[in-house]
């Protein structure tokens, strides 16, 4: 941008030497001035800002030094693990065992439904289905324990009894109720596992707790409590194989 003094200022023009603060001010904001004819000519540019810059918050060259020596260099060490607490690990693992024994335990009660001395389908394939349910639990945990850096050991499995006829009871209603306790206490697990991970401040293994296992335990606890208060308005009689019926039912529609 070019500004020129005119000769109208002839009274400036006649006393240059008045011109000084007025230049000295022009140079102090990084602009150019030059005698033209018998005027002025005054080149105004942007200024700059030549202050060091303050205020950093954030360095990545110099704060990712603190990660590149974490970073492991023998082959047996995971690369992706990161905060992730040994008591963690060690509580996946135990969960990962009781997903097993409980799957082990509704195989036993498929395979006990499924004689033919019994031929209680309905009860049948609601445990085998529970079973393959708990299963697949397990091996979510083992999926989420490689992502996190872990190492999946299986724990030991016990061999569950594989006769479940109760003399007052009867065999269906007592299934269900030991179906309903192992419901609650894999329940207890996964919360307990859940108060690790807040204690640890692992904010994502908590998150996973949730959204991945506590809803759907609590449906599966409500949906086994109305069975066993169904089986004990029926009895041990004819009414056990109503109710088989009626879940087997339910089901082939779901």
């Amino acid at each position: 941008m070019l500004l020129k003094v005119a000769p109208a200022f002839g009274l400036l023009n006649s006393h240059v030497e008045n011109l000084g603060p007025l230049i000295s001010d022009i140079h102090s904001h990084n602009s150019f001035v030059g005698k033209s004819g018998n005027g002025y000519v005054m080149c105004a540019s942007k200024p700059t800002n030549r202050k060091p810059l303050t205020g950093v918050i954030f360095d990545p060259f110099e704060e990712v030094k603190k990660e590149l020596m974490l970073v492991p260099s023998v082959p047996q060490a995971s690369l992706a693990r990161q905060k992730y607490a040994d008591e963690c690990e060690t509580v996946i693992n135990e969960q990962i065992n009781v997903e097993y024994n409980v799957s082990y335990v509704y195989h036993a009660l498929f395979a006990y439904f499924d004689r033919d001395n019994v031929a209680l389908k309905g009860l049948a394939k609601f445990f085998k289905e529970s079973s393959q349910e708990e299963r697949e639990h397990a091996e979510k945990f083992m999926e989420y324990q490689n992502k996190r850096g872990g190492k999946v050991k299986l724990l030991s499995i016990l061999m569950p009894v594989s006769e479940f006829d109760h003399v007052e009871k009867g065999d269906a209603l007592y299934a269900m109720e030991l179906a309903l306790s192992l419901e609650k206490l894999t329940n207890e697990k996964l919360l307990n596992l859940h108060a690790v991970a807040s204690r640890k401040n692992d904010a994502q293994l908590a998150d996973f707790i949730d959204s991945e296992f506590l809803a759907e335990q609590v449906e599966s606890i409500k949906k086994i409590s109305e069975y066993v208060a169904q089986l004990r308005r029926v009895g041990k009689g004819h009414g056990v194989w109503h109710f088989d019926q009626m879940l087997l039912q339910e089901e082939q529609a779901a």
